[in-house]
């Protein structure tokens, strides 16, 4: 490793851009799950609850609307303790200087605020100024990626009508578009969403109560819709964006192509080191070393490549997460991803290394002679 600096700078490039790239694309994919299924992570509805929407979609992010009486018919079957209904209206918000974007008004009734934002992604506010009838929440990071300047008491227009910012969140974002929560009759004023329909019931489930079969209970009584487990729907959704956008395909090939490119980078380097020095080897079977002893020499040296490429590409991960994190694409290194990541870096090593292995087992001491 020492002596022959060339071939090991060129492996240990080759280990730091191939899991460089595998972290970037695995924090990024799990940075835009989380966002796909944003309005339940950003919610104040907890795993036991079940959530009714229309029974076309799976996916919570594309919903049609559904008959507001539901909310209140559903508190009749047995096992339900309470139940919120849910708007979800698209509109224009217009900001200074003219500049306009799409939105997404997410209103609940308080003060649960059923549908978010979550008390832990609130940076500044609270969810009691929501009351009021022109509040909106705003997204912190929305503010750079609109280009305008998003604050506490700021005064825009959503639909030409004037509403003022009374809650800033941060990382209470959704995919496809920005979220500003609001309660439920803003979210109708706002969004000209009808009274009698809503976009999701939300059902508080008794203690006790076995969910899956409440869900049943509620399917087999209401028609047009279908209620869902929360977890259930969240996968549900996960699986339909991914599918029907490629996404998945998209970021998988390109983590396989970095790990095939790795591992025959690594190998074909650690064959052609073992090639230059065939003597050496040839000498050590030669004086009575094993093939066992010369395959530990050989993996040995695998596993102090793999170490020092993942440390120095995991340093660079962190160098990326910090970046990129003001623009709220927020990366999240935490230990299942960091131990993935090194599995990785062992297995195109130690794998690589089995090329160099091979030959040098099949050495015979006296062709070197």
């Amino acid at each position: 490793m020492r002596y022959d600096k060339p071939k090991s700078i060129g492996i240990i490039v080759g280990i730091v851009i191939s899991i460089f790239l595998i972290g970037q694309q695995l924090g990024t994919l799990r940075f835009l799950t989380g966002l796909m299924s944003g309005l339940i992570v950003n919610s104040n509805s907890s795993g036991s609850d079940i959530w009714i929407i229309d029974n076309i979609t799976g996916n919570v992010n594309a919903l049609s609307r559904i008959d507001s009486r539901i909310a209140q018919e559903v508190k009749s079957i047995n096992g339900v303790e309470d139940s919120y209904g849910v708007v979800i209206a698209n509109a224009t918000a217009t900001f200074e200087g003219s500049k306009t974007s799409p939105v997404n008004l997410i209103g609940s009734e308080g003060p649960l605020f059923i549908a978010g934002p979550n008390p832990s992604k609130i940076l500044t506010g609270s969810l009691d100024e929501l009351y009021q009838s022109d509040a909106i929440s705003a997204e912190f990071f929305n503010s750079k990626n609109l280009g305008v300047n998003l604050e506490l008491n700021k005064t825009f227009e959503i639909n030409n009508k004037a509403a003022i910012i009374k809650v800033m969140t941060k990382n209470a974002q959704g995919f496809g578009g920005y979220y500003m929560y609001t309660n439920i009759s803003n979210a109708r004023f706002y969004g000209n969403f009808p009274n009698d329909k809503l976009s999701i019931v939300v059902v508080k489930v008794k203690k006790g109560v076995n969910i899956e079969n409440l869900v049943n209970r509620i399917n087999q009584t209401f028609y047009g819709v279908k209620a869902w487990k929360v977890d259930d729907l969240k996968n549900s959704t996960l699986s339909e964006i991914l599918i029907t956008s490629n996404i998945g395909v998209s970021f998988g090939s390109l983590v396989i192509f970095a790990m095939i490119s790795g591992f025959f980078i690594i190998g074909l380097t650690l064959y052609s080191s073992a090639l230059d020095r065939l003597v050496d080897y040839g000498t050590l079977k030669a004086i009575g070393a094993s093939n066992g002893f010369v395959s530990r020499l050989i993996l040995t040296q695998a596993m102090l490549f793999a170490l020092i490429g993942f440390i120095i590409a995991l340093l660079l991960l962190v160098l990326f997460k910090n970046g990129v994190a003001s623009a709220g694409l927020l990366i999240n290194l935490d230990w299942p991803l960091i131990m993935i990541l090194l599995g990785v870096t062992l297995f195109m090593s130690v794998g690589g290394s089995l090329f160099a292995v091979v030959k040098i087992s099949r050495l015979e001491p006296a062709s070197i002679f």
